[in-house]
């Protein structure tokens, strides 16, 4: 908990009225009392209005739609004062002291594996030579975690889960405010990722924690080799991501979507559920309609797609 005076004076704002505490950051449509918000757009105004935060960084434009019972903390450079806060509420990277790591009947531990405090791992559970399970991680019942696998602190591995070597799991989203002289001030990442039961991730993949609550991979969901996640993104249950395909973050993926080898998403986009991506798709919009098949770039309807290739091929001869 921080007195809000400490974090405005902290981040460079001015703050004149009651003090009251703030237990942490979120955004503003999740926020509940006791947490401070920002706006950074004009399209959140409805999420504004409607709050439960108890304070909010807002811009002097947007300051007339801050509700009565919320503080507004007024400032133009609203994205550059949230990654200030943010690392006030940043939790240590790495902690010595804290409780005992718990180790699940039948599991299997390697001596070179690392468990930090904190830790849970279920039962009958397999950790392979080199792979780190950090602070506070769980990791579920008939998990297989490969050699050199990385788990964050506070992250959650559900049961079932495979993780092949070298996967990073929790590893930060790419966030950064900018200043006016063009620096690039980090915005820490404080929330995790989840992953449900029946998940299984290839070699060398990164899977990025949330700015605030959870990056989540929904169950049954299998993810490739060389796959990355950015931070807050949903993917939902029994979906397929192929090799080298890249999601941005906070995009949402509805169940069974499948992303072909190289082929990549914007961030802040809804993906129906059944949607297909053909191989180097690149989808930079939300995408409605359930059940369909999508290819190149412009993105384009996979049977169109495939007559436009045709076409261009006779005029190339």
């Amino acid at each position: 908990m921080i007195n809000l005076k400490k974090i405005a004076d902290s981040i460079g704002i001015e703050f004149i009225g009651s003090d009251i505490e703030i237990s942490g950051l979120n955004n503003l449509k999740d926020a509940q009392e006791g947490e401070l918000a920002f706006i950074d757009h004009a399209k959140y105004t409805k999420d504004l209005e409607n709050t439960k935060a108890s304070a909010v960084i807002v811009s002097s434009s947007m300051k007339e739609k801050v509700p009565t019972h919320v503080i507004a903390l007024v400032d133009e450079e609203v994205n550059l004062k949230l990654a200030y806060a943010s690392e006030l509420f940043a939790p240590l990277a790495f902690e010595v002291d804290g409780k005992e790591p718990v180790i699940g009947e039948g599991s299997i531990i390697a001596p070179t594996a690392f468990i930090s405090t904190g830790a849970t791992i279920g039962k009958n559970t397999t950790i392979m030579p080199g792979a780190v399970i950090g602070n506070n991680a769980k990791v579920g019942n008939n998990c297989i975690v490969y050699p050199n696998v990385t788990i964050y602190r506070d992250c959650v591995i559900g049961d079932r889960c495979i993780i092949h070597a070298s996967t990073v799991i929790g590893s930060d989203g790419f966030g950064f405010a900018h200043t006016k002289l063009g620096e690039h001030v980090k915005i820490f990442q404080n929330g995790n990722v989840v992953l449900e039961s029946d998940v299984e991730i290839g070699s060398n993949t990164s899977i990025d924690r949330a700015v605030f609550k959870t990056t989540l991979v929904k169950k049954g969901v299998k993810i490739d080799n060389l796959v990355q996640i950015g931070h807050n993104c949903v993917i939902g249950e029994h979906s397929i991501i192929v090799s080298q395909a890249g999601i941005a973050g906070t995009t949402t993926l509805g169940r069974n979507v499948v992303l072909g080898g190289q082929s990549a998403t914007s961030g802040h986009l809804d993906i129906a559920p059944f949607s297909t991506f053909a191989a180097r798709a690149g989808v930079t919009k939300s995408i409605k309609e359930p059940h369909k098949t999508y290819a190149g770039f412009p993105l384009m309807e996979h049977k169109p797609w495939m007559k436009l290739q045709a076409k261009i091929a006779k005029l190339a001869k």
